[in-house]
């Protein structure tokens, strides 16, 4: 049975036991703090977990892209190493909420691993919940009683906590959980150790296949369990582990899931997998990277510096890595993979097919930008070598080579041996672990339980329509992050706009009865609208007026329906393949970041600029419509953009039915006069086939050109109001290249004369031409000349220069050619020494190296210093 099949018949299967079949959500997490990524099934419907929101479905079932590399499920560094870890998987899952429960739950799992997929039950084998005395819960007998007539009591085992109790985090839903292994060994040593024996015992052929949760219990943040007023169903079954199981194969890498990318690598890198253990990792490190790297470009991450960008980037960078050194990929690769993928995916995920060739141009420039980043690394090593004092590489170093070009550690070790060296690992263990405590650190939040003051039903959002409201308060909580303590506000209505869709979120003031209080920030988590303040509102259960700052909302406004208008005129000036990746809104700018593969000429930015000006003039009324179901907004001309999760009712902003027509939760203008007047300020790349604007609208458009003028008010002033300013510009230009030639020149020759005279000095000493000499040059470029000149007159050259550049001092080291190879003498050595003179460090290669300082009074003492290290003294 293919995997497409696989995944089709458990779809069909709990679509025939009344689920509601879901689209997956994206891999790339927003409105979440506690996550970067989708980790599990169950992260889209959390909000149901939690009493934020209520499920439109009782029943539902679906296929879940999901990514484990960061936080508590940090298993990229043994992706690939093994064949069973992986970065991105597929979650298979049903759930319920509060409609079945375990009955149905554990006999459907039954009926589908032994009736639908035919496998065998002899090697099936389940645990339950064994109970936990801290937390004075007795084992799960329930589920005991209920898995004893399907499967028999021999084959079921009580689990700890670690492994059958599940936790959202350390405060949330959770409760007991029944595990469903498998047990895929030759029968021979199934013969000689019973199955049972090594489930969770870390053998990689008796497997947990699938997980059903029992979601009973809340855990508070004092560590408390209450019980849920609803019990709920979470299932997660492993994709590829199943597809593995009913394949008869031994690895998830060998089910037809990887095999198609494998083959693809192996036949490009000439190799045959299963024949080094060195290129099978490589491979296996590549087919399971570019799935992470691609879905979550897709999903609209693109690789970058920060947050889930810098993950992504990580991913990438480790499949890249693995190519270059055990592959032999020395040009981009992994870019290749994506069509392929696209294709095999393109049923189940057509998101990744319909964006195939932008998500391989991405990956592929940025495997160009690591390349050359490995070269660098590279030439840093060599360095780093060619001075060391011994055969031993710093852990600090072999850090530094981590953090700053990506090598890990094995290839630095490598590169080591290569060489007859060897690498401190204890010394670069100590390093990473200190830079994960300073990240522990930066990261740590203590989040205390919520205190409910009213009752309510699910929080209401009114700022579209008002920036002020009479509101009770719901509930607070008390965070602290930094050692900075802050109260996060959910109130019954608020006209409080959360940060979401790039537009930042709303500040003001709670006016309860007593002193004003100010709200920081607003943000989304999850489905509730969080007002964060510094203190807690006097008298919480009255009645309080929130208002807005409505100045800087009525700003935000600006920008963000100027945005819309700058979408539409990107895409009608530069194609329809134009689609957003990214924005932000605030009060006084708007950025925008768009797919396009070129800077935009003058011509076009003229272009852009005019025809979002022409409609801020035609003073278009917006169309508001909300609760529209989406595929009718979607017939209405609204984009869906890749990556965003959207309900079944959506809300459509329009400005011009022919003109700009988006899916929109942000607020906006009345109409499109009230932007006044907008001017794109700077345009950029922000990383593979992404283009970034940043535009002013408004005030922020007046004081710009206002500001722009002005220097140029002061530029003609300086140059004395000439009628033709370009020209008078040209000409200043002109005079300054002019100048700085016969400058150059000038240098030049002063550097020869130097030079000539140096060579008149030389004295042989013991077969070696020795020039110690103190002297005066121009700069860098000068002392080089001047060393490498009389580099090609002397092959057994020994020059010390003690140099004064600009009033501050330099030391210059240079062998001639036939010195340097009898390894008599270290540039690069004698440099560091000489120097510590002038207060300076430095270095370079072994035959040429330089130094600077700030005791320009020492420079005598370099040439006395220069003199005991020859031995002259």
């Amino acid at each position: 049975m293919n995997s497409a099949t696989v995944r089709s018949k458990f779809l069909e299967f709990f679509a025939s036991k009344g689920h509601q079949i879901v689209p997956s959500a994206p891999l790339v997490l927003k409105n979440d703090p506690s996550l970067l990524f989708t980790n599990s099934g169950m992260v889209q419907f959390k909000d149901y977990f939690l009493g934020n929101s209520s499920p439109k479905y009782k029943r539902v079932a679906d296929t879940q892209k999901c990514l484990r590399v960061s936080g508590k499920h940090n298993d990229l560094e043994d992706v690939g190493l093994d064949t069973y870890h992986h970065t991105m998987f597929e979650m298979l899952g049903n759930w319920s909420f509060g409609d079945y429960f375990k009955a149905d739950a554990i006999a459907w799992a039954w009926e589908l691993l032994t009736k639908v997929y035919g496998l065998p039950a002899d090697r099936l084998y389940v645990s339950v919940f064994g109970g936990d005395t801290a937390d004075k819960l007795p084992a799960d007998d329930e589920a005991k009683q209920l898995w004893i007539p399907i499967v028999g009591e021999d084959r079921i085992i009580y689990g700890k906590k670690k492994d059958n109790f599940w936790e959202m985090g350390e405060a949330g839903p959770c409760g007991p959980c029944s595990e469903i292994h498998i047990d895929l060994r030759p029968e021979a040593e199934v013969r000689k150790v019973p199955g049972r024996d090594l489930v969770n015992a870390d053998n990689p052929l008796v497997v947990e296949i699938w997980n059903l949760v029992f979601i009973q219990f809340n855990r508070l943040a004092s560590g408390a369990l209450e019980p849920l007023p609803d019990k709920h169903v979470d299932t997660g079954m492993g994709f590829e582990r199943l597809c593995m199981a009913i394949q008869g194969k031994h690895s998830t890498y060998d089910t037809d899931v990887f095999s198609p990318l494998m083959e693809f690598i192996s036949s490009h890198a000439k190799v045959t997998y299963g024949a080094s253990v060195k290129t099978d990792v490589a491979i296996r490190v590549m087919a399971d990277h570019v799935r992470a790297v691609a879905f979550a470009i897709a999903d609209g991450q693109l690789p970058s510096n920060t947050g889930a960008g810098y993950v992504i980037r990580r991913i990438l960078r480790r499949a890249v890595r693995y190519g270059f050194s055990y592959l032999n990929f020395k040009e981009p690769f992994l870019h290749r993979l994506v069509a392929l993928l696209a294709a095999q995916m393109k049923d189940a995920f057509p998101e990744l097919h319909q964006q195939s060739e932008y998500v391989s141009r991405v990956i592929h420039e940025e495997e160009i930008s690591f390349l050359r980043t490995l070269e660098l690394g590279i030439r840093r090593f060599e360095s780093y070598v060619s001075t060391a004092k011994d055969q031993r590489i710093a852990g600090d170093f072999a850090f530094e080579l981590n953090d700053t070009f990506g090598f890990p550690f094995d290839l630095t070790s490598l590169l080591a041996r290569e060489r007859g060296f060897t690498v401190d690992q204890k010394g670069f263990d100590e390093a990473m672990q200190q830079q994960k405590a300073r990240s522990r650190t930066d990261a740590s939040k203590e989040t205390g339980d919520w205190t409910v003051v009213t009752d309510s039903d699910k929080p209401e959002f009114i700022g579209y329509d008002h920036f002020q409201s009479t509101s009770r308060l719901i509930k607070y909580r008390k965070v602290k992050q930094k050692n900075k303590e802050l109260f996060q506000l959910v109130f019954d209505c608020t006209p409080f706009y959360a940060e979401s869709g790039g537009q930042v979120g709303d500040t003001g003031i709670i006016q309860p009865k007593g002193p004003s209080v100010a709200v920081l920030d607003t943000r989304k988590e999850n489905e509730l609208i969080i007002h964060l303040t510094e203190s807690l509102p006097a008298n919480p259960d009255q009645p309080m007026e929130l208002r807005v700052d409505e100045s800087r909302r009525r700003l935000t406004m600006n920008n963000h329906s100027a945005t819309h208008l700058l979408h539409a005129a990107l895409r009608n000036v530069l194609g329809k393949h134009v689609e957003q990746k990214g924005s932000l809104v605030n009060d006084q700018i708007l950025r925008f970041d768009f797919s396009h593969f070129a800077a935009l000429t003058p011509e076009e930015t003229e272009k852009i600029e005019q025809l979002v000006n022409d409609k801020i003039r035609m003073n278009i009324a917006i169309d508001e419509q909300r609760n529209v179901p989406l595929e009718k907004a979607k017939g209405m001309g609204a984009m869906a953009l890749f990556g965003e999760k959207y309900g079944e009712y959506v809300r459509v902003i329009t400005f011009d039915p022919s003109y700009s027509v988006e899916l929109c939760g942000g607020t906006h203008v009345k109409s499109t006069g009230n932007i006044g007047f907008f001017k794109i300020i700077s345009e950029s790349s922000v990383a593979a086939g992404v283009r970034r604007i940043e535009a002013v609208t408004a005030e922020g458009a007046r004081e710009f050109i206002n500001h722009q003028l002005s220097l140029l008010h002061e530029v003609k002033a300086m140059l004395r109001h000439p009628k033709d300013l370009v020209a008078s510009l040209g000409n200043l230009l002109e005079e300054r290249q002019l100048l700085e030639k016969k400058v150059e020149a000038f240098n030049l020759d002063r550097a020869n004369q130097v030079r000539e005279n140096l060579a008149r000095s030389v004295r042989e000493v013991n077969g070696t031409s020795l020039v110690l000499a103190r002297v005066s040059l121009p700069d860098v470029e000068a002392i080089k000349n001047v060393a490498y000149g009389l580099r090609n007159q002397f092959e057994n050259l020994l020059l010390v220069l003690a140099v004064e550049v600009a009033g501050k001092p330099m030391v210059a080291v240079m062998l001639g050619e036939k010195l340097a190879q009898s390894q008599k003498f270290h540039a690069g050595n004698m440099v560091k020494e000489l120097a510590k003179e002038i207060d300076g460090g430095g270095g370079g290669q072994p035959f040429y190296a330089t130094a600077g300082g700030k005791n320009l009074a020492g420079l005598d003492q370099v040439l006395v210093k220069a003199q005991h290290m020859i031995g002259m003294a």
